[in-house]
């Protein structure tokens, strides 16, 4: 199994169902217990021994600059892909322009916009596999899953039992072999990718959350904020 040394932290999106909280703030950088999204993942990501990430942004996207910097003051280094203001280019697009970053070896990408306690140490690609992604058990907001997890542990289109995509996976350059610059979505390449046999899985367990609205970003918000009170009173 090869093991990513390089991450990469999804950061364009315009964020439509946040606003108006977005208008004047990137998603990213909106806040849980007080710290922004994106910095709960690269502390996670410091944490897995991840050194190098790469964070790709467009709207607002100086906000992110000047906010994270270089990363030096999380003890990382971090390097931007800017897309343009109003000109995201969705997530195959985004990752395929950041390719350069990669070094031709497997990288492990993370939604900026989830929020999750999973480790990611655990991530990598056997030599025969273009793909691994991170399932959850279904949310309210996904009821019916996106693929379905083997035995073996690959994944497929299809299934009775399937579970959500978490925003979480290790990809192989090779995934991208057939694209060209521009905007275009990672999910039919997964998708192809997994017709062949090619994409593994691992299901979490533990905590995941899309804050993709108001709503689940305060729930969020105090339940982290009663975790970190408890911790602090059994200190």
């Amino acid at each position: 199994m090869v093991k990513p040394k390089v991450a990469m932290i999804l950061a364009a999106g315009r964020g439509e169902r946040m606003r108006p909280l977005t208008d004047h703030t990137p998603k990213p950088l909106l806040k849980v217990a007080d710290k922004p999204l994106i910095v709960w993942h690269i502390q996670r990501l410091k944490a897995a021994g991840f050194k190098k990430l790469v964070v790709n942004h467009a709207h607002l996207g100086e906000q992110i600059e000047q906010a994270l910097g270089d990363g030096s003051q999380y003890g990382v280094s971090i390097y931007y892909s800017a897309e343009g203001q109003g000109k995201a280019l969705e997530t195959g697009g985004g990752i395929f322009k950041a390719l350069a970053y990669f070094d031709d070896a497997p990288f492990l990408v993370v939604n900026g916009d989830v929020w999750c306690d999973f480790d990611f140490s655990g991530l990598g690609l056997s030599k025969d596999n273009l793909a691994e992604l991170v399932l959850v058990d279904n949310p309210v907001h996904n009821p019916d899953g996106d693929f379905a997890l083997s035995e073996s542990g690959q994944l497929s289109q299809h299934g009775e039992s399937k579970l959500t995509f978490s925003g979480v996976g290790v990809y192989s350059p090779e995934l991208f072999s057939t694209s060209v610059a521009g905007a275009f979505p990672l999910a039919p390449l997964l998708r192809e990718a997994m017709d062949a046999g090619q994409v593994s899985g691992l299901h979490h367990k533990g905590e995941w959350i899309d804050v993709g609205t108001p709503q689940r970003l305060h729930d969020l918000d105090q339940k982290v904020r009663k975790k970190e009170d408890s911790l602090s009173c059994a200190l």
